[in-house]
């Protein structure tokens, strides 16, 4: 398999796109090869990411392009069923009525795909962001095989293709989210320490297997999850610390809705902060994390995190006193963060999302009593609203931006 030109390992495509953790640049015309797949990739994206249905007089409005060039290029977008039209709509004044555009439904699925420490799932979205499959598998690959761990994942990948194509869609590529560090420069996974892997390289072991026909990225789990957050939060052009916790505990710095994932893609590793805990300093995940926090508890490790809340909803003192402390350590290395980056929101992800009622307070708490700035701009903390397995959605949606970014590409492709 080839590099990406950004550094990132990728499966076989004829033309590069943009790697996941990429913004595109919508000033570079070069990179769509003419002035013409430019506005392709333009009027896409406009349609793609707009709050409601936009007519083609809307988009020439709102891009300086002339309706003549509109019309041209959505004619393009909807012969490759990229792009629909709904009803006609009546305006208030004379002419005729506008045709409202939105992204095609069920014609084009990506996958998000993710391995990690108690189970491997696959997820597929179109371009209209709606779930047109999803398959979890619940596992435990703590100190796991790499092979036998993704063997499992590509078999849900064959299920997921398959249903691909009996509903008469097109695959477009692969996102696949590790809980770990992936190389953006040089590719392989290099160290994903609750899983017990150290220097895989991934894509050789996925090797020519379908999912890997068109596009295949790695990325981190917690930067997908906050893409998955940020496109949920689409209206709310802000910049936040999201706080990924599962066994281990992630992070990602969303600016302005983008992912900083910092020089190699490493950027937002909260959960190998140190902090200090009974005397002795420690790594936030190792106590804060889920398998610290269902043992604090009293719970064993396999009834998870629904335990945990039945407990707490019945003012079980031990899960209180487990979920208490572990707002109060979580609130002290996410003050930490929240110093260095000066953001004023916070995301709780993860089983964090579920257990914020009981984590909020003692979060709080910290931000209020650490960080320097909070006497004049307050942090705010809200729970998740992207849902259940947030890096499925968001190694998905990667895949369908950088289709966007580069639809001539895609078009040409089929």
């Amino acid at each position: 398999m080839a590099n990406h030109p950004s550094g990132a390992r990728r499966g076989r495509l004829a033309a590069p796109r943009p790697h996941p953790d990429v913004a595109p640049d919508r000033r570079a015309g070069a990179r769509q090869g003419t002035l013409r797949e430019h506005n392709l990739a333009i009027v896409l994206d406009r349609i793609v990411s707009a709050a409601e249905p936009v007519s083609r007089a809307r988009i020439a409005a709102d891009t300086g392009l002339t309706r003549g060039t509109v019309s041209a290029l959505v004619d393009r977008l909807l012969a490759a069923r990229l792009v629909a039209e709904l009803e006609p709509v009546a305006g208030s004044g004379a002419g005729r009525p506008a045709v409202p555009l939105v992204p095609a439904r069920g014609t084009v699925v990506a996958l998000g795909l993710e391995v990690n420490v108690d189970y491997a799932a696959v997820r597929g979205v179109d371009l209209a962001g709606e779930t047109v499959l999803e398959h979890v598998h619940d596992d435990d690959f703590r100190s796991s095989d790499p092979e036998r761990a993704l063997g499992v994942l590509l078999g849900l990948a064959d299920t997921a293709l398959a249903e691909v194509e009996s509903l008469g869609a097109r695959f477009v590529g692969a996102c696949l989210a590790l809980p770990g560090l992936v190389d953006r420069r040089t590719g392989p996974l290099r160290v994903a320490p609750n899983l017990g892997w150290r220097d895989v390289d991934v894509l050789a072991i996925v090797g020519a297997h379908p999912v890997a026909a068109r596009e295949m990225w790695l990325a981190n789990e917690a930067n997908l999850a906050a893409r998955a957050e940020a496109t949920a939060r689409a209206g709310e052009p802000e910049s936040f610390l999201y706080v990924s916790g599962e066994v281990g505990v992630g992070g990602s710095v969303v600016l302005g809705g983008e992912i900083f994932a910092g020089s190699h893609g490493w950027s937002g590793e909260l959960g190998h902060t140190l902090v200090p805990v009974d005397g002795e300093v420690r790594r936030l995940e190792e106590v804060v994390g889920q398998d610290a926090v269902v043992r604090a508890a009293g719970l064993e490790l396999g009834a998870g995190v629904p335990a945990l809340v039945a407990a707490a909803e019945s003012g079980d003192a031990r899960a209180l006193e487990a979920l208490e402390r572990t707002g109060d350590v979580l609130g002290l290395g996410i003050a930490n963060a929240v110093n260095v980056l000066d953001l004023e929101h916070v995301v709780l992800g993860g089983i964090y999302a579920s257990l914020e009622p009981w984590l909020r307070h003692g979060v709080e708490e910290r931000l209020r009593s650490h960080v320097i700035g909070a006497p004049w701009a307050a942090v705010k903390v809200s729970p998740a609203s992207a849902g259940a397995y947030p890096a499925l959605t968001g190694g998905a949606l990667a895949v369908l931006r950088a289709l966007a970014a580069d639809v001539q590409a895609a078009i040409a492709d089929f």
